[in-house]
């Protein structure tokens, strides 16, 4: 196969642009999954250069535009600020690479619907890191919903809760909407929560209508002034007919990275939470089960998932290296399983404008 106008060998050559936390966790996945992660671009080389000599990266790039042009790259892995994700990935889908874009995959859909166009008329594979639907115990769960054994779904509850922003000094890039874009909590945070209820349900799970209110409880982080949410509460009704409900904060105290789903059918629900990753709570009338991961009780997705015997614990690096896998196999021509994409990105946006839009306005709200 060919990348970027040239061919290249068998093993999947990775470029990343960004040197943070993500950055790490990127490189890490990539190394995982058999890649070699040959080049890194920063804000400025000096930034790329420290990146790159922590990360054990060969080449640090002087800009994004000469790693996006390197042809030894085959994949570019955009781990930078929001505001950058969208040009970034769009220079990169136009000079013939791969991309894996981190969340939100852009600030606006209009920005969102271009790059979704961008990677269709390139014929490249874009997938953006919705990492949790990669717990062997979602698929599990998923598969449940599917198969019909939950019954008709009528009502789910979802929360994403975390403290790192708790405090009136605790700062960050996020914070600013110019660099990560008009929403906060919700486009960091709340588009794996929706990613994740909606893949779990599948079609029928699908938003259609909301409404929402938003909260910023410091208006003003180590001396500037905050323009994002803290928190987002929504209501929300599905394609089938179901109610739910979604809460998400980041001021949350003790709550380091609860992500929770909570399915209720008419013959079970189904409760996943991903700091118990390892375990799927089945309710029914009569008698519960904590069903624990062990691949030969599993559906086939889940159990493809389940690298490791039964008793070995699997987690978020795991979940991770997993989506990054199905990236580079897709790559290869592969079509593996609930690989998200470019248009999961897209419809994260959407989601993420329609909350903002309901609170704004303080009105139920479609989503397209």
């Amino acid at each position: 196969m060919e990348a970027g106008g040239a061919s290249r060998p068998g093993r999947v050559r990775v470029g990343i642009v960004g040197g943070g936390f993500m950055a790490r966790v990127h490189a890490a996945a990539a190394r995982t999954a058999g890649a070699e992660v040959v080049a890194l671009a920063s804000s400025t080389p000096e930034s790329a250069a420290r990146a790159a000599a922590s990360l054990r990266v060969a080449r640090a790039h002087a800009s994004v535009a000469d790693l996006v042009d390197d042809p030894a790259v085959d994949v570019v892995h955009v781990c930078s600020p929001n505001a950058s994700h969208a040009p970034v990935a769009l220079a990169a889908l136009r000079a013939g690479k791969h991309v894996v874009c981190e969340k939100p995959l852009a600030t606006t859909s209009q920005e969102g619907e271009a790059l979704v166009a961008a990677a269709s008329a390139a014929g490249r594979v874009a997938a953006v890191p919705f990492v949790y639907r990669y717990h062997p115990m979602v698929r599990e769960a998923r598969a449940r919903i599917a198969r019909g054994d939950t019954g008709r779904v009528l009502s789910v509850r979802g929360s994403y809760l975390q403290d790192w922003l708790l405090e009136s000094d605790d700062v960050d890039w996020r914070v600013d909407s110019a660099a990560g874009g008009p929403s906060r909590a919700f486009a960091d945070i709340g588009s794996h929560l929706v990613d994740l209820l909606e893949f779990v349900l599948g079609d029928a799970g699908r938003l259609v209508r909301l409404s929402s209110t938003t909260t910023t409880v410091h208006r003003e982080r180590g001396g500037r002034p905050v323009d994002t949410e803290d928190e987002a509460a929504v209501v929300f009704e599905t394609v089938g007919g179901a109610i739910g409900t979604l809460f998400v904060s980041q001021v949350a105290p003790g709550r380091k990275n609860r992500l929770l789903i909570d399915v209720a059918g008419t013959v079970e629900s189904l409760e996943f939470s991903q700091e118990e990753p390892e375990t799927l709570w089945v309710g029914r009338r009569r008698g519960t089960e904590v069903l624990a991961r062990d691949a030969a009780a599993l559906s086939p997705d889940a159990a493809r998932l389940s690298i490791v015997p039964a008793g070995h614990p699997l987690g978020y690096v795991d979940a991770f290296a997993a989506f990054v896998a199905d990236v580079y196999d897709a790559v290869d021509g592969g079509a593996p399983e609930g690989l998200p994409t470019f248009d999961d990105g897209l419809r994260a946006i959407r989601v993420t404008e329609g909350v903002l839009a309901a609170a704004a306005g303080r009105r139920w709200v479609d989503v397209p």
